[in-house]
């Protein structure tokens, strides 16, 4: 067993056989060891080799009957494990896979006499499975690295010592100590310690993260250097990371329409094969005067063994595991291969606005002084009576006052400030006294309230309104912050030939406006409650369109279950989000939407590409096998080759997906 499995065990330490072994814990990454598998094969080629060349001698002499024993001995050596799973399906009335057609092929060719043609076509078939089977496990293997991610003991303080213990067993509230270089074992709050945290297993982001006291940190991330003490918050199944586990795990069954079709396909297909080539090898004889019935046996065969439809039935779905597998590694989560035609079939993507498009964090965006105010007394007024208050928008002013140095020292008492009366109108502002001097601050009903002339209703966007002894002062305007990439993410859509991207917001018009104007957006819908957004999302999918909707808050579940192709931002997002998308995104950057529509569009494309390819070289070889131009060699490579071919292809979309813009 790897060692990986090893370490599962030895978690437990002393704790052997403490319930049943987390269900996880079958990832083991699975061991394909190919000099062991081909030394066997490459020694009953060279047998066969010899007995080719003294094949021909032997034939004249009287010593014929040697032929059969060597190549006879050559074909059961090189054919059992097909024949065997021939009679086993046969007994349990499968009759059309593909070991029955091997099985079938090879035995009338020992029935016309033509031993070596039924020994190679073993041979290479053999030969043909070994490699398959390699490029499938290598593909399953690099998806198992990603999964390598679970973590496999926390070291639990009790009292003054550590204990390792499997993370399954650590409730909620206990301390949990991890050393640099260990995997965070359960997601917790830092109580102690510093840290630079590697989150990329669970984000596919490579620049690590410093972690302080007060700090969230999630299982499966790396503590890359220092002591941290953590205090558990979740239990272990509650983890994004044992969330991010079951998900690839199901991922599998939500097969694609592809994939169901090629199933159904092998099913209707496979049996008409075998028909047809009866037909070939028996009905040109009875019809056709002066044609051989052992020259019609072959090609008759030959179409059998070519038509095989094993290279689509494996490459297809490895096609769509390894998009899923590809996506994973860069931080996006597909829950099963059929989302990830849906992607490549997305033609309109909608967004959220705030916390998917911005950061959900507000700032100072503009400060307008009226009557004979000057700006900095307005942001030091409105700093000093904000001071008190928890509001965000409260928060952005007092961290923008704090950035120009006007805050006064916090000593205790606001330093020079002498804030007095100081009280919360609920819904409309705040009132104070500051140095001497009735200031309020708030929306523009608190002007309409208090009684105060102003020029200035509506200033597009969230504004603070100032009056001091009241006079009206000037507004100070607050705004959200685009994320970085959000630019770049409408961009690569363009790109990606997504024809419509809208927005949808709870936010003002104004507010929308300039974001939708900013981002080069086709459409914006403001001013929207949760259930507006739901219609606004059906209104799109009438018109006939493939819908993605990207959210990130809890309001976002219902459109998330909605559109076509639900997308949650942000694997720390809301729960319920996450649930009910079909796609989770780890970081929060919404330029990964284009990303995963890309790997959609890619796995698809390579998809249709082996389709297209095993249908064409199978039809090719069947029509040269009925002409009697292909060789029993040649409709095995049509076979085997062309799986092989398809399962290279395949593994090609677990490597590079980045490159969108090409």
């Amino acid at each position: 067993m790897t060692s990986h499995h090893h370490h599962g065990c030895c978690a437990c330490g002393h704790e052997e056989g403490n319930g049943p072994e987390p269900k996880t814990q079958k990832l083991v990454p699975e061991q394909l060891n190919l000099k062991q598998e081909i030394l066997p094969l490459v020694g009953v080629a060279i047998a066969y080799l010899f007995a080719l060349i003294f094949q021909a001698k032997l034939a004249a002499t009287p010593y014929s009957w040697a032929e059969y024993l060597v190549f006879i001995s050559l074909y059961l050596i090189t054919g059992w494990g097909v024949i065997i799973s021939a009679g086993r399906n046969i007994l349990k009335r499968q009759f059309f896979d593909e070991n029955f057609l091997m099985t079938a092929a090879t035995m009338a060719a020992i029935v016309i006499r033509e031993l070596p043609e039924a020994v190679a076509v073993m041979l290479f078939y053999q030969i043909g499975e070994l490699f398959q089977e390699y490029s499938v496990k290598r593909s399953r293997n690099s998806i198992k690295s990603l999964l390598e991610i679970r973590p496999d003991y926390a070291n639990l303080k009790i009292g003054n010592s550590l204990e390792k213990v499997d993370p399954e067993t650590v409730e909620p509230g206990s301390i949990v100590a991890v050393k640099a270089g260990e995997k965070i074992p359960l997601d917790g709050e830092v109580i102690e310690g510093k840290a630079s945290v590697d989150t990329s297993p669970l984000t596919g982001e490579s620049v690590p993260r410093e972690k302080t006291v007060g700090d969230t940190v999630l299982a499966g991330t790396l503590n890359q250097n220092g002591l941290l003490t953590i205090r558990v918050t979740k239990a272990f199944g509650e983890s994004s990371i044992s969330r991010i586990l079951t998900l690839v795990e199901t991922a599998k069954s939500k097969k694609s329409k592809t994939e169901k079709f090629i199933t159904t396909f092998a099913r209707y297909y496979t049996p008409a094969v075998v028909f047809i080539s009866l037909a070939i090898a028996f009905l040109p004889p009875l019809f056709i005067a002066g044609a051989e019935p052992a020259d019609w046996i072959v090609r008759g065969l030959i179409v059998l063994v070519v038509s095989c439809p094993c290279g689509l039935v494996i490459s297809i779905p490895l096609g769509y595991f390894g998009g899923v597998g590809g996506a994973a590694k860069r931080g996006i989560l597909v829950k099963g291969s059929t989302f990830l035609d849906d992607l490549a079939a997305v033609k309109t993507v909608v967004f959220d606005k705030t916390g998917t498009l911005t950061e959900g964090v507000f700032e100072v965006k503009e400060i307008v002084a009226k009557n004979g105010f000057k700006e900095g007394d307005l942001i030091e007024i409105a700093a000093g009576v904000e001071s008190l208050s928890n509001h965000p928008v409260a928060k952005a002013i007092v961290r923008h006052a704090e950035k120009l140095n006007l805050m006064p020292e916090k000593n205790g008492n606001l330093g020079n400030w002498q804030v007095e009366d100081y009280e919360e109108i609920a819904g409309c502002g705040v009132k104070a006294k500051v140095k001497d001097r009735t200031v309020i601050a708030g929306g523009d009903r608190l002007l309409h309230l208090e009684n105060i002339e102003h020029d200035i209703c509506e200033v597009g966007g969230t504004a603070v309104h100032l009056a001091v002894d009241c006079k009206y002062a000037g507004y100070i305007l607050i705004g959200d912050r685009l994320k970085p990439d959000a630019g770049a993410a409408i961009e690569s859509l363009k790109k990606l030939g997504i024809t419509e991207t809208v927005m949808l917001t709870g936010d003002d018009r104004a507010v929308a406006e300039k974001v939708a104007d900013k981002l080069g957006l086709s459409s914006y819908r403001a001013r929207l409650l949760p259930e507006d957004k739901v219609e606004a999302i059906e209104a799109l999918i009438n018109q006939k369109t493939k819908v993605a909707f990207v959210g990130d808050g809890i309001n976002d579940a219902p459109v998330i279950a909605r559109a076509d192709v639900g997308i949650a931002m942000g694997g720390m997002g809301a729960d319920a989000a996450i649930e009910t998308a079909d796609v989770v995104i780890m970081t929060d950057a919404p330029s990964k939407v284009a990303e995963a529509i890309f790997i959609g569009k890619k796995t698809q494309r390579i998809v249709w590409q082996n389709i297209a390819f095993a249908m064409g070289v199978k039809g090719l070889f069947i029509i040269l096998g009925i002409l009697g131009m292909a060789t029993i060699w040649g409709a095995v490579f049509a076979d085997v080759g062309v799986a092989l071919i398809a399962v290279f292809n395949a593994s090609r979309i677990l490597e590079n997906n980045s490159a969108i813009n090409n």
